[in-house]
């Protein structure tokens, strides 16, 4: 299994590399969009909506949205190239706003599940607005991981994934070395204290390492240390947050698409979470630095 897991891992690791270094920003979008899609036809299934009817139907709302920020954004440009404006984010500051309500949201969920593991379990809700929630947050990763590449370019974007699979990397070894203190047990039983640190651990040396190679000051530098530690510790609540969902439905995979991995949202679940967050603190860094 884990040499299988390890391959399925690799070769989506290269063909990502491949899409974030070679893709036009339209391009990327256009991929990121489809994969948020097939998450969202599987979020469909765990929170009980059988009929492909409905699920089709919470596809088709999902793009809309998307659709309705891709024109806007079009729109603008050819504003900002009637008034000669270079910068795309002197001219996309009302989009940015709405990172706010998704990091707001997975800040929520992670004190929630830290603090109430257990009561989360056993919160009941309604199938549409688990519905909702779920095209709420992949539509936000879906928005920044776009913004994130077409704004701030390909390396930055890399670095996000970097981050992600390094934490996860650390998380894991780490863990299966030392982890004796369960981090949620009735959660996610597999992950422990010791592996949590190890994650952070792993994106503090990712911080870290970027700034060597920007050459960012000693202020800037700490920034990136403190957004790339705090970026994972978000990403394993969201982790979490799926593996809720997954415990509610009874199911240990969100699908079967990807060998060793399972669905898509078991492969994306933790940058789900870290992409907005990621964004956020990328905006104001780069604006303190401006």
């Amino acid at each position: 299994m884990l040499l299988q897991r390890i391959i399925t891992a690799s070769v989506l690791a290269a063909l990502i590399a491949l899409a974030v270094f070679n893709l036009s920003s339209e391009y990327f979008s256009l991929l990121i969009g489809v994969i948020a899609l097939i998450g969202a036809w599987e979020w469909s299934n765990l929170v009980g909506i059988q009929s492909y009817i409905k699920r089709a139907l919470f596809l088709v709302v999902l793009v809309l949205p998307m659709l309705g920020v891709h024109f806007w954004t079009q729109a603008l440009e050819i504003i900002a190239l009637s008034f000669d404006w270079t910068d795309v984010r002197t001219y996309s500051g009302v989009l940015e706003w709405l990172v706010i309500p998704p990091v707001l949201f997975w800040i929520v969920v992670m004190v929630v599940i830290r603090n109430a593991p257990t009561g989360v379990l056993q919160i009941t809700m309604k199938p549409i607005y688990k519905l909702l929630m779920g095209g709420f947050v992949l539509f936000s990763v879906w928005m920044f991981l776009s913004r994130l590449k077409a704004f701030y370019g390909a390396e930055m974007m890399m670095y996000l994934l970097l981050l992600i699979w390094t934490a996860d990397v650390f998380a894991y070894f780490i863990g299966k070395k030392f982890g004796k203190t369960k981090l949620s047990p009735d959660i996610s039983p597999g992950k422990t204290i010791e592996g949590m640190y190890g994650a952070l651990f792993g994106g503090a040396l990712c911080g870290g390492i970027l700034s060597l190679i920007y050459g960012f000051n000693f202020l800037v530098a700490s920034d990136f240390v403190l957004l790339s530690v705090l970026t994972v510790l978000i990403s394993i609540y969201g982790d979490l947050f799926f593996s809720v969902v997954k415990r509610q439905r009874g199911v240990k995979d969100s699908g079967k698409i990807l060998p060793g991995h399972g669905g898509i949202l078991d492969r994306i679940d933790s940058l789900v979470a870290a992409t907005p967050f990621f964004y956020a603190g990328i905006l104001l860094i780069y604006r303190s630095i401006e």
